[in-house]
């Protein structure tokens, strides 16, 4: 059994602060307007809406983990509804990235890992924002393009096939990058490379947010060393997440936080 995230949840709790503890003035207004902030829900309903569709749909889908193993299931064969329980983002975590692009005003975004596209959609609901979402499994694939096409969504470019193909030639584009959703590789050393590629395109204000820093130890020693890095300049520690920040006028600030 891994005991990693649960010893890593009770020193999260011992070690997380909240607004009355953060003295720079960035990281005060983000942690009240976007980590505390609220989105009107009516915003999002239809999405949860299509993701209650999911979780209730026994259609077989072939799953490759194409990173870290699952440890849900022990074979390819999955329901939809499966899937859905166990890989995507909830609805809170989503809430919270539509909430942090509105507030850095991020228009370039980067998801490597679609899975059936229900934060994609969250993240596209500003029409200013062009989304690049990568994914590696066929059958999700299928799932999240017919999920874009229901809602029209034309600010959404899929990259089909194995991120360590399709990653480094998309970053041949000379484009800033505003944010990274990284969320595909739960591996110690895919998530170095794909941050050592990344940082490469990010803008001076960019963001980072890598999924999971406490799934394992592996995830959790490259999460101590990217917040280390000597291009991040901010870090905020959300336990489901972290989040990384680019800009040098932050110098040097890391924060251990909750999120609603």
């Amino acid at each position: 059994m891994n005991f990693f995230p649960v010893k890593s949840f009770l020193r999260h709790w011992l070690l997380k602060v909240d607004e009355h503890s953060i003295h720079s003035p960035f990281f005060y207004d983000f942690y009240l307007k976007v980590i505390k902030g609220v989105s009107p829900h009516q915003k999002f309903e239809e999405f949860e809406q299509l993701r209650t569709k999911l979780l209730s749909n026994n259609a077989i889908l072939s799953v490759n983990d194409l990173g870290a193993r699952s440890s849900h299931f022990t074979t390819a064969q999955r329901t939809i509804a499966q899937v859905a329980s166990t890989s995507l983002s909830p609805a809170s975590l989503c809430q919270l990235i539509a909430r942090l692009m509105d507030y850095m005003g991020s228009q370039k975004v980067i998801e490597l890992g679609t899975s059936m596209g229900i934060l994609s959609l969250y993240m596209a609901s500003n029409e200013n924002v062009h989304l690049t979402t990568f994914e590696g499994n066929p059958d999700m694939v299928k799932i999240a393009l017919t999920n874009f096409e229901y809602f029209d969504k034309k600010n959404i470019d899929l990259v089909e096939g194995a991120i360590d193909d399709t990653l480094p030639a998309f970053l041949q584009l000379p484009t800033k990058i505003d944010l990274v959703i990284m969320d595909a590789n739960h591996r110690y050393q895919p998530t170095l490379r794909y941050f050592e590629w990344l940082i490469k395109r990010m803008a001076d204000k960019g963001v980072m947010i890598i999924d999971d820093i406490y799934h394992s130890a592996e995830m959790g020693k490259a999460w101590k060393e990217l917040k280390a890095h000597q291009t991040v300049y901010g870090s905020m520690d959300l336990f489901r997440c972290g989040i990384l920040f680019f800009d040098p006028a932050l110098n040097k600030q890391h924060f251990v936080c909750s999120y609603s």
